[in-house]
């Protein structure tokens, strides 16, 4: 279960941890059934009254953003607690000092990152290793997805190297990848934000396209195929879904027993070629 404690957003910020909270207490089972992740990093602070420990990873903001999201979220401990973005201006040595704390008193188990370019992971972990007894980054979420495959340049072998689970974050691209071409031909829910702007571009629609035919191939559903298409890929725990109806979490849950043909994946290379590893990805 993943959220991030400004999720919600400007005058909701928390809500989305309230929500899960409120799940808890109405049943105790219900906390030893899910791992629990939340974030840090974003302005917690009313809008006009923000001051320099109100976000990023400051000692005293995790210290203070820990005991806010754990009243929130109805619990006493957190499973994976995640830096959302990187701090450019907080030392890892200030950070890690402050995730020892909070993991010697029991309030969170694990660390993960989030947005984390690979160089930055490999010095979080570094400085965590020298610091001895530092857990170190377990997890990092990253923006990967067929239409979007940067990350396998550095992040996701950087996460291998220091034996992080990936956990890729929108993995249907804002809906471009979930049939949208098919959905407005048959008269259904038509493509909007992110994915609309990306369709108003005749190339990229063009490779949706093809994406949707070669599917339509195979006779697969193309969100199920995306979401699978991410469990063969090294490195990746399992993708972020964010279902809104019970169909589509029943179509994200199919995903799992999808196996992809040879032929399949190399067709998907094809359409949406990953930019390759570094350094060959820019060098000789």
């Amino acid at each position: 279960m993943n959220t991030a404690n400004v999720y919600g957003w400007s005058e909701n910020k928390g809500r989305t941890e309230d929500i899960i909270g409120t799940w808890f207490a109405k049943n105790a089972a219900h906390r030893d059934k899910v791992v629990l992740a939340t974030k840090v990093y974003g302005n917690m602070a009313a809008d006009g009254d923000a001051w320099p420990n109100h976000d990023k990873l400051s000692a005293l903001n995790i210290r203070r953003a820990v005991d806010a999201s754990l009243k929130r979220l109805q619990t006493d401990h957190i499973d994976v607690y995640q830096f959302h973005h990187v701090d450019r201006r907080t030392p890892f040595e200030e950070i890690w000092q402050a995730i020892d704390v909070l993991v010697q008193q029991g309030k969170i188990l694990y660390v993960g990152s989030s947005n984390f370019p690979g160089y930055k992971i490999a010095q979080a972990n570094e400085i965590a290793a020298r610091r001895g007894g530092t857990i170190g980054l377990v997890s990092e979420q990253c923006l990967y997805n067929l239409a979007e495959r940067r990350a396998e340049m550095e992040v996701i072998p950087a996460a291998q190297e220091y034996g992080l689970g990936v956990i890729p974050w929108s993995p249907l691209h804002g809906g471009l990848l979930g049939g949208v071409i098919k959905k407005e031909v048959e008269g259904g829910r038509r493509a909007s934000g992110r994915a609309a702007d990306a369709l108003a571009n005749t190339s990229i629609r063009a490779q949706i396209q093809a994406y949707e035919d070669l599917l339509d191939k195979h006779g697969l559903e193309p969100g199920e195929a995306a979401l699978a298409w991410l469990l063969t890929r090294p490195g990746v725990t399992g993708p972020i879904v964010g279902p809104r109806t019970a169909e589509q979490l029943e179509s994200a849950i199919r995903a799992v027993e999808l196996e992809l043909s040879d032929e399949l994946l190399s067709g998907l290379d094809e359409i949406f070629p990953g930019p390759g590893p570094s350094p060959e990805a820019f060098a000789w």
